[in-house]
C-alpha cells in the first residue's frame, strides 16, 4: 500500500485489523501512526480505547491481552507499539506474535510502526516474514525519502501557509544546507518564518539562519578540496573540529562526497545523464547530491578522483588504526587529495 492510499483509507475510516508503518521518513510515519491511533482508538474515551507500547520492552503477552480485551462504549479500539525488534525477539515469541495476527478480533486496530528503529527489511528474514503477515492480515507502508522536487514543494506550500513566501531556488537552498529529513526541515522553515515574519524568505536569510548539518558541512569540504583550495578547506575541518565532530565521521562523509563526483562524472563521460547513478545506488530524495558533485567536480579528471579515492582508503584505516591525534592523521590525508587536486603526487 502507498502512503497516499493509507491517507484515503484512513480518512474513510474503512480500517484494517494491523497496520505495519516503516521506513526511514520518520516525520511523515509518526504522522500518520497518530491519525490511525486517533481514527480508531482516540475519539472515544481516549484513555480505555488507546493503549500504547513500547515495543523495545513489552512482552507479546502483554500486547495480546490489550488486543483481545473489548473496547469501552465504542465500536474499536486501537492497540499502537511502537519499535518492536522482532530480530532481538525468541523464535516462541515470533510464535505467539503469528498466533495472534492470524486471530486478531474485530473490535481491535493493532498499529506497529517505527518512529525510531532503522532495519532492512531485504536483508533480514524475520521482517520479510512480519511484513508479508501485514499485508495478510492488514496492510504494510513504508515511508521513503521525499525526492528533492517533492520536497522543495512542500516547503513552498508550508511557508506560504505561514505568510511566507518561498521559492523552489530556496527551498532547494535550505534542502542542501539541512538535509532531506522532513522534520529538520519543518525546524529550520519554523525559525526562517518567524525571523522574517512576512514576505520573501531570502538567501541570505537561509544562509544566516540555517543549522548545516555534518554532511552538507562536510560537501562544503569536498567541494574547497577539489577546487584546491587549502585556505577554505582548512577553514572548513576547523569549523567541524570546534563542533565535536568525529575525524571519522568527517572521513565517512568526505569518502561519500568524493564517491558521488566519481560516479556523476563517470556517467557524463560516458554520454549518460549525471543522475544516472540514482537507478542503481540509494539516492531516493537526494538526487541533488550528484547535480551538486558534477558541477563541483567540473576540471577535475576521472584518474585524479580514482587516486583520490585511494587516498581516502588510505585515510580510513590510519584513522581507525590510529594511536595519537586523529585530527593531525585526517589534516594530513587532506592535504595528499589537495595536491592531486592541484595536480601534484601525494606522498
Amino acid at each position: 500500500m502507498t502512503e497516499a492510499e493509507l491517507k484515503k483509507q484512513v480518512d474513510r475510516g474503512d480500517l484494517k485489523r494491523f497496520y505495519f508503518l516503516y521506513g526511514p521518513e520518520k516525520y511523515m510515519l509518526q504522522r500518520h501512526a497518530e491519525r490511525i491511533m486517533s481514527k480508531a482508538g482516540a475519539a472515544v474515551f481516549a484513555d480505555f480505547n488507546l493503549q500504547r507500547f513500547d515495543g523495545r520492552e513489552a512482552s507479546v503477552e502483554a500486547i495480546s491481552v490489550a488486543v483481545t480485551a473489548l473496547p469501552f462504549m465504542a465500536e474499536r479500539k486501537c492497540v499502537a507499539v511502537s519499535d518492536f525488534d522482532v530480530e532481538a525477539r525468541s523464535a516462541a515469541d515470533m510464535e505467539k506474535l503469528n498466533q495472534l495476527l492470524a486471530g486478531l478480533p474485530e473490535t481491535t486496530v493493532l498499529l506497529f510502526y517505527y518512529p525510531g528503529l532503522e532495519f532492512d527489511p531485504k536483508r533480514a528474514a524475520k521482517w520479510k516474514k512480519i511484513i508479508a503477515l501485514a499485508e495478510k492480515q492488514g496492510e504494510s507502508v513504508c515511508f521513503e525519502r521525499r525526492s528533492e522536487s517533492d520536497l522543495e514543494k512542500i516547503l513552498c506550500t508550508a511557508a506560504a501557509k505561514r505568510f511566507c513566501e518561498l521559492s523552489r531556488q530556496n527551498a532547494g537552498k535550505i534542502i542542501r544546507s539541512c538535509g532531506n529529513d522532513l522534520q529538520t526541515l519543518f525546524n529550520e522553515l519554523e525559525k526562517l518564518c518567524a525571523f522574517t515574519g512576512e514576505g520573501e524568505i531570502t538567501p541570505a536569510a537561509i544562509e544566516k539562519l540555517t543549522t548545516k548539518n555534518l554532511e552538507s558541512t562536510v560537501f562544503l569540504l569536498a567541494k574547497a578540496v577539489v577546487a584546491g583550495d587549502p585556505q577554505k578547506a582548512y577553514s572548513i575541518l576547523d569549523l567541524l573540529f570546534s563542533q565535536n565532530e568525529e575525524p571519522v565521521a568527517i572521513l565517512a562523509v568526505l569518502s561519500s562526497s568524493y564517491v558521488d563526483m566519481y560516479r556523476a562524472a563517470a556517467s557524463i563521460r560516458s554520454g549518460l545523464a549525471v543522475t544516472e547513478a540514482a537507478k542503481h545506488f540509494d539516492y531516493k530524495g537526494k538526487e541533488f547530491r550528484l547535480r551538486n558533485a558534477e558541477r563541483d567536480s567540473r576540471g577535475v579528471s576521472l584518474p585524479v578522483l580514482r587516486r583520490s579515492l585511494d587516498v581516502l582508503l588510505k585515510a580510513d584505516l590510519a584513522l581507525k588504526g590510529a594511536r595519537g591525534d586523529r585530527r593531525i592523521t585526517l589534516e594530513r590525508y587532506i592535504a595528499e587529495l589537495l595536491l592531486l587536486a592541484k595536480g601534484g603526487e601525494p606522498v
